[in-house]
């Protein structure tokens, strides 16, 4: 059960408090009153291979050159020996490890068809009550199944490739009702002004914004971070 003394803990900033907090929520305990502050939640989403990973990594540095504190929730999928997380987000979110102001936390999904483990939304109120500044939730990449981050996300962005193409696919998928923006990352690749305009006419009808990014030359990491 969650001890006052966790809670006062991991308000003031202990780490290890908030992991435990975390794991207490993940075994089934219910969260006690929190009276955390409002933080707006981002979402990302999007198919295996997208690069979600290392675009939630740019703009953590980007976050933090401004002086603002992040948390993030990696939703990964499980390992089917040990029902736990396999870890592949926290491996490419690695540049922060050490640094105070980023908590990165990975969950395993546990064969959730949602995308989000059933413990995320706690997850997440915790890390506001932690005090950090930004929270992104990143979700497993298994396509029409993700549309439950909706529930926990004030801003959900769906990341592409170039190599996607076919904006009917996404759109039979359901994945792209979901978006409030789009973002189609390796933009340093062939192709990726294609998918754009394909999306166009998407865009129009859903009402998201389309946005061209690259973690390897940095183009639209910037934008993307003053979108959200």
């Amino acid at each position: 059960m969650f001890d006052p003394g966790l809670i006062d803990a991991l308000r003031s900033g202990d780490r290890r408090a908030l992991a435990r907090a975390i794991t207490l929520a993940e075994s089934g305990e219910a969260l006690p009153p929190l009276d955390a502050p409002q933080r707006r939640i981002v979402g990302v989403t999007g198919p295996p291979g997208a690069g979600k990973s290392s675009l939630v990594n740019a703009l953590i540095g980007v976050y933090r050159r401004r002086g603002e504190t992040v948390a993030v929730l990696a939703v990964d999928p499980s390992s089917p020996k040990t029902g736990g997380a396999i870890l592949g987000d926290r491996i490419r979110m690695q540049d922060h490890t050490g640094d105070p102001g980023v908590y990165i936390r990975s969950m395993a999904n546990r064969g959730h068809m949602g995308g989000l483990a059933p413990a995320a939304a706690d997850a997440l109120r915790l890390m506001a009550a932690a005090g950090f500044d930004r929270l992104i939730v990143e979700t497993v990449g298994v396509g029409q199944t993700e549309v439950e981050v909706m529930e926990v996300a004030d801003t959900v962005v769906l990341v592409l490739t170039p190599a996607w193409g076919d904006e009917i696919q996404a759109d039979k998928a359901g994945i792209l009702e979901v978006a409030d923006l789009v973002v189609v990352n390796k933009a340093d690749r062939p192709g990726a002004g294609e998918v754009r305009r394909a999306l166009a006419s998407a865009a129009e009808d859903h009402g998201f914004r389309v946005l061209l990014t690259s973690t390897v030359t940095g183009e639209g990491i910037e934008e993307l971070a003053d979108l959200l």
